[in-house]
């Protein structure tokens, strides 16, 4: 198994971050039990440390944010530049939400906040059978975000989608990218707070409650993680 750089584009509280874990830890935690050789290292973005060469790198993982990919934040724009070097170089690189929406916003996708609202809870995926990456029909995956790709760039194909959002997954054109826009890093008490933290924004209450019992139900985090783990120790393409 490579070594996962991982870019951290958004930063957990302290207290959540005492319970549950930083988000490159609660990656580490879902690769690491795909794959216990596994190792990794991590870019705090947030506390201002550099990008590396991402030819130099051997495995790409970029985390959720609260920030959106349209933001005027002024690390984005040599984040996404990060990210189109990484796939010329084709280092297997993965993006969770909103890195999923920056690699598409970044090859030339487009993502807006979504007129569907808040996507929250439990939310099962129609899986596209035969897509290379990850196997099964369905996929129930908490989800916490309004913005969504809208339309993916050239030559992305959708590996899996579901009405609220159609793509969910996507499989880039070199092969050596690909992105998803639920978090199957978040454990169920996790995925409990972002619920309640939508609520505190502008989510509606009844919509809370329902995503909240949603999670209460079976989740496959394990079968998406071994995903991300097995497209990560792909031999880099020539």
């Amino acid at each position: 198994m490579p070594k996962i750089t991982i870019i951290e584009t958004g930063v957990v509280s302290p207290k959540n971050r005492a319970r549950h874990g930083s988000f490159p830890q609660m990656f580490e935690r879902l690769i690491g039990a795909a794959d216990p050789s596994a190792s990794f290292a991590t870019v705090r973005l947030m506390d201002g440390e550099a990008l590396p060469h991402p030819a130099a790198l051997e495995a790409i993982l970029l985390t959720g944010s609260p920030a959106g990919v349209y933001d005027d934040l002024d690390w984005i724009a040599p984040l996404e530049r990060f990210i189109r070097a990484a796939y010329d170089s084709r280092t297997p690189m993965a993006g969770i939400c909103f890195g999923h929406q920056l690699i598409a916003q970044a090859l030339g996708g487009t993502v807006r906040k979504s007129e569907k609202g808040w996507g929250i809870g439990r939310h099962v995926y129609d899986v596209v059978p035969g897509n290379g990456v990850i196997d099964g029909k369905k996929l129930a995956i908490p989800a916490s975000h309004q913005d969504q790709v809208i339309a993916p760039p050239t030559g992305a194909t959708t590996i899996f989608h579901s009405e609220f959002t159609p793509y969910a997954g996507l499989l880039y054109a070199n092969g050596a990218a690909f992105s998803v826009q639920p978090h199957p890093e978040f454990t169920m008490p996790f995925a409990h707070i972002c619920c309640e933290k939508a609520g505190e924004a502008d989510a509606p209450a009844a919509l809370v409650a329902t995503a909240k019992a949603s999670l209460e139900q079976p989740l496959d985090n394990a079968n998406l993680g071994g995903a991300i783990a097995r497209f990560l120790a792909r031999p880099r393409a020539v």
